[in-house]
């Protein structure tokens, strides 16, 4: 059975995965808990079957590799820059405080002085999936504390990039290296990013993106999503041989060139799928390494490691927000939001336990806070907002802190929530055929916002150059309808032919927005039942409108009054389908 060792493992720690996933995400939980728990099951400390943990640590490479990649696509320099004044300097004394504080409790249990440096580094970094989720959960992704809360978690993720690269000559992996000069260490691995930087940046930013077009304009998804893996693993794999740094470093670095071109949408939408899935058996191996009877031996170490997480770090997130002169409110949240662990913090932890920085039990302390702060994440986020409203009604301090808050914060916070709701009507409309570019027409006539999603490239240029606003993608995608504004949108128009993913654009559309009001475009009359179950209000039919066009010409001619005819058009409406809404459409049904 050893040569089936690497099918079994995928297999096995895949289903686990599935099983405990689905059942914490039924408890409202993480599924990040439900995959730590796969990969308790899974591991060699409990009864049962026992994946292979080498290979189970190489899908888990894999994982942080497109994960990085992922980080890289979507960070947007200009969005930091937002927040900047508060991200930053509140960024690097949070993870300050936090490794000062992990290791003055490292030093007072006998560890060595790096060892305890590493460990809280690996402590002070929050999970970007949790929080993302724990946000657009409670609709606060897209608020100014949802911006201020991810801009802190990118500069935590930048550091942990940074401290990839530098660790092993910060620890000295070699021995020979361990006699340098330290700052000759850090010169000569500075040297090394700046190579890679450099050599991605100016060489792979022209090479990229002329790679990407090649498979784009060949129209074959298959060939477009091996672009993008080749590029993300090709490009760590390459700064690793290359130039001696991280495949982490790599892999954020091609999703930086990828995320500035045209297809960045496409190539998120494209890549998050294989993403997911080696995330997944990233968290099933770190869950492997833990040994719950090991939890017992070294309880101070485990309650201390809690104490930071969940406690000490929260309340240095919270004092620094408030000494920055921002509102408490906005403090409270954003140190809810980080008072767990996750991704990054596995992902620093494992190169100090490749490094030789630190034992196994600082891996079983770290997977214990981690299965711990991300189950209780969201359910400790859920009572912000009462608690907010308790404070402001008994606590005059509170209501202190809110006054002293930046005068221009609160006068931006008030507008933004007084701002009469008069936005224009937005419709996106999938494809841009004659029909796509007609109704695009007749929506700006309308004073409606149109937003196009289109599949071929130059098509999507042409639109940009004629002042349109287009989205290069596949609908089928959510990150796509995303990028299109559909959670804001208020119609969603499939005016393409030929379209056989309707149903599921359809079904990923209402799962984004359920109000949304859906027309779609059949090319025979059978689709139209199809289309209304996946959600479509009105489904318009080629043949449904040559018949009542065909019907109308020929009264016409015989000179048949205009109530003679709408009673025809009536008859014609009953035959081809009344609208579910108990309205006739022309041509249609709904």
């Amino acid at each position: 059975m050893h040569k089936l060792d690497l099918i079994l493992t995928l297999t096995g720690g895949l289903a686990a995965a599935l099983v405990c996933g689905y059942l914490t995400q039924r408890l409202k939980l993480s599924p990040i808990v439900g995959y730590l728990l796969a990969g308790i099951v899974v591991g060699p400390h409990t009864p049962g079957f026992v994946a292979n943990q080498e290979l189970a640590e190489q899908f888990a490479e894999i994982g942080v590799i497109l994960l990085l990649f992922g980080v890289g696509l979507d960070f947007h320099l200009e969005h930091l820059l937002k927040v900047r004044k508060l991200v930053v300097p509140g960024g690097v004394m949070q993870i300050t405080w936090t490794a000062t504080l992990t290791t003055l409790l490292t030093q007072a249990l006998g560890w060595e002085l790096h060892a305890g440096v590493v460990f809280g580094l690996s402590l002070s970094v929050a999970s970007t999936v949790v929080m993302v989720r724990v946000l657009a959960d409670n609709r606060a992704l897209h608020t100014p504390t949802g911006h201020s809360a991810l801009g802190w978690l990118v500069v935590e993720d930048l550091v942990v990039v940074l401290l990839l690269v530098l660790l092993p000559a910060l620890v000295g992996e070699a021995g020979g290296e361990a006699q340098q000069s330290l700052l000759l260490v850090l010169g000569g691995a500075l040297v090394k990013i700046t190579a890679a930087v450099g050599a991605i940046f100016l060489i792979g930013g022209r090479v990229l993106p002329w790679l990407i077009e090649q498979a784009a304009r060949s129209r074959s998804r298959e060939l477009f999503t091996l672009a993008v893996l080749v590029i993300a693993l090709g490009l760590a794999v390459g700064s690793a041989t290359l130039f001696g740094v991280s495949m982490a470093l790599g892999a954020f670095l091609a999703g930086m060139v990828v995320g500035r071109s045209e297809f960045s949408v496409r190539a998120i939408a494209e890549a998050l799928p294989l993403r997911d899935a080696f995330s997944v058996l990233f968290f099933v191996s770190i869950g492997m390494l833990l040994d719950p009877a090991s939890l017992l031996e070294q309880p101070g170490l485990v309650l201390g490691t809690l104490g930071i997480v969940m406690l000490a770090k929260p309340l240095a997130v919270f004092g620094l927000v408030l000494l920055l002169k921002h509102p408490p409110r906005l403090a409270l949240s954003i140190a809810v939001a980080l008072a767990q662990i996750g991704e990054f913090s596995f992902i620093l932890a494992l190169k100090g336990r490749e490094l030789g920085v630190f034992d196994e039990s600082a891996t079983q302390a770290l997977v214990a806070a981690s299965i711990l702060s991300i189950s209780l994440n969201p359910l400790l986020f859920r009572i912000v907002r009462p608690l907010e409203l308790s404070m402001r009604k008994r606590s005059g301090w509170w209501v202190r802190m809110e006054q002293r808050a930046d005068p221009g914060l609160v006068h931006e916070a008030r507008k933004r929530a007084d701002a009469p709701q008069d936005r224009k009507h937005r419709a996106i409309v999938i494809g841009s055929g004659p029909v796509g570019r007609t109704l695009t027409r007749l929506l700006l006539d309308n004073e409606i916002d149109p937003v196009l999603i289109e599949l071929n490239i130059d098509t999507v240029r042409s639109l940009r150059r004629h002042g349109l606003r287009a989205v290069y993608g596949d609908a089928t995608h959510a990150d796509t309808l995303k990028q299109a504004g559909i959670e804001e949108a208020d119609t969603l128009i499939l005016s393409a032919s030929g379209l056989h993913t309707s149903g599921e654009i359809v079904r990923t559309a209402r799962e984004l927005n359920p109000n949304l009001r859906v027309l779609a475009r059949a090319d025979y009359l059978r689709e139209v039942d199809a289309l209304r179950e996946a959600g479509v209000q009105q489904a318009f039919s080629g043949e449904g409108e040559i018949a009542l066009a065909m019907t109308t010409a020929i009264l016409e001619h015989l000179g048949a009054s205009p109530e003679q005819i709408d009673r025809e058009r009536d008859r014609v409406h009953r035959e081809l389908g009344v609208a579910g809404d108990g309205q006739d459409v022309a041509g249609a049904t709904s």
